[in-house]
């Protein structure tokens, strides 16, 4: 299967506000459910390398309806750290719904502002996130990006995304039809594995990047890990 580079209806502008919301609200239980928040996790953990911390400033980048930095503020919660999550966003309907669905969540702000160009001084967290973002961008962009995060991460970049393979592409198919008719997911549920890159390819774009030791694995279901331990 080869990589596509077709844009997803999401990154399209002016799509309807209740299709946007409902596809969002889709892509949560998605989230939940195949293994995105575990990842997320997953890749925190191996950051902090195992050591025990009592505060961390993150930045997720691209955050969505900020599903992810709310199960990371519950796990540092649990925990007993002090989390500062600061979660980027740059739609405008998008960031309505993140900044209503983590009121409860003083750790979180949500920030508007672009992915290619944070509005964030150098070193700015400790950590730097992007969740099942990458995959919207070709490859050069996505080893700038990289860069650009590493120049904002005193610690690490974590990057969690898809995998590209024919299983994924057609099981995410039948499983979307099972469970709604939002065109927005139907579309770009598949397409998104289309646009995703196989582990290897990942790895590589991770080397190009040249900024920092990098460590690169695929996890179930179809995702892959990725970080990035910046030089200096």
């Amino acid at each position: 299967m080869k990589r596509s580079a077709e844009a997803e209806m999401m990154d399209l502008p002016d799509q309807p506000r209740e299709l946007l919301i409902d596809d969002l609200r889709n892509l949560r239980l998605i989230n939940r459910y195949l293994g995105c928040h575990r990842n997320a996790l997953r890749g925190l953990a191996r950051a902090m390398g195992g050591r025990s911390a009592r505060r961390f400033a993150l930045l997720d980048v691209g955050t969505g309806s900020a599903d992810i930095p709310a199960v990371i503020a519950q796990w540092a919660r649990r925990r007993k750290i002090a989390a500062h999550i600061s979660a980027l966003e740059r739609e405008g309907v998008t960031l309505e719904l993140a900044a209503a669905r983590t009121r409860d969540f003083s750790e979180i702000s949500i920030i508007r502002g672009d992915a290619l160009a944070p509005p964030f001084r150098a070193k700015s967290f400790d950590f730097v996130l992007a969740s099942q973002l990458l995959h919207h961008f070709p490859d050069e962009q996505i080893v700038a990006l990289l860069r650009t995060w590493a120049g904002l991460a005193r610690r690490a970049v974590i990057v969690s995304d898809l995998v590209r393979h024919p299983l994924a592409y057609h099981g995410i198919r039948l499983l979307t039809k099972t469970f709604t008719r939002n065109v927005m997911t139907l579309t770009d549920a598949p397409l998104s594995v289309k646009r995703a890159l196989t582990v290897e390819e990942w790895r590589a774009l991770f080397r190009r990047a040249d900024v920092g030791n990098v460590f690169v694995e695929g996890a179930l279901p179809f995702r892959v890990l990725g970080l990035i331990w910046p030089q200096g």
